[in-house]
């Protein structure tokens, strides 16, 4: 079982991969798209849930997503098809530091997929190129809480605490319109449902050839949650606009 396969059964029962409640997802869409926003990309798109929400709400709005991974692509045109929107979700089977667009766009996203482009100011500059004048980004990114131990830089490199992330995102030339820090309840709930998901599937599946890696997978993850990261882990979504476009 690789990663992508683990990733998608960790997520069958929270399919935004984050920790963020349906409430807060909505909320950070109304936002994003309140300037009328007639075009989204979505950088890292994974199984395109962001987009798929987009989509059911605006039925003018068209919608494109880059992700390396081919099945999660997949299972996002079924899903498109299934809401009927599938004629306005262009998808782009690509790395998405390397996509290049023909067109700009009124929101770019890129929630939990910063690490494909080395980091948030990475991640900006990379939306700041596919950004129409206006528009907006909605990105989301973990942040240090606490004081973390070696154990939790180690698992996600060299964040800032939330203070210091602002003063960098304002540094590079973008403002906060908007922006939702995850609660305790919406990041609990995120890694419960993790590891809940994938322990079930190989609960379920003993058969299965894969059933004792998932069930490993699950047991190591929580154990790092639970001891590592969960006191001093935190994750802010940003609606932000360029200061000066």
């Amino acid at each position: 079982m690789d990663r992508e396969q683990i990733s998608r059964r960790a997520h069958a029962d929270h399919p935004i991969a984050a920790p963020l409640d349906d409430d807060s997802v909505r909320r950070l869409l109304e936002r994003g798209l309140s300037r009328g926003a007639g075009r989204v990309l979505d950088l890292g798109c994974g199984g395109g849930e962001w987009l798929l929400r987009a989509l059911a709400v605006q039925p003018r709005l068209r919608a494109e997503g880059v992700d390396i991974s081919k099945g999660l692509l997949v299972h996002a045109r079924q899903a498109a098809r299934r809401l009927g929107v599938d004629d306005r979700l262009t998808l782009h089977h690509q790395d998405a530091a390397r996509f290049v667009a023909s067109h700009a766009f009124d929101l770019v996203l890129c929630v939990g997929a910063t690490h494909a482009f080395g980091g948030l100011l990475p991640t900006l500059a990379a939306a700041r190129e596919h950004l129409a004048p206006g528009g907006c980004v909605l990105v989301g990114d973990g942040f240090w809480d606490r004081e973390p131990s070696p154990e939790a830089v180690e698992l996600f490199g060299d964040l800032a605490d939330l203070p210091t992330t602002l003063d960098r995102i304002a540094a590079d030339g973008w403002t906060p319109v908007q922006g939702h820090i995850s609660s305790r309840q919406e990041l609990d709930d995120y890694e419960w449902a993790w590891t809940g998901s994938l322990a079930s599937w190989a609960l379920d599946h003993t058969d299965d050839p894969d059933s004792a890696q998932a069930l490993e997978a699950a047991t190591t993850h929580r154990d790092q949650w639970l001891r590592v990261y969960r006191d001093v882990l935190g994750f802010v979504c940003l609606v932000l606009r360029p200061a000066r476009d």
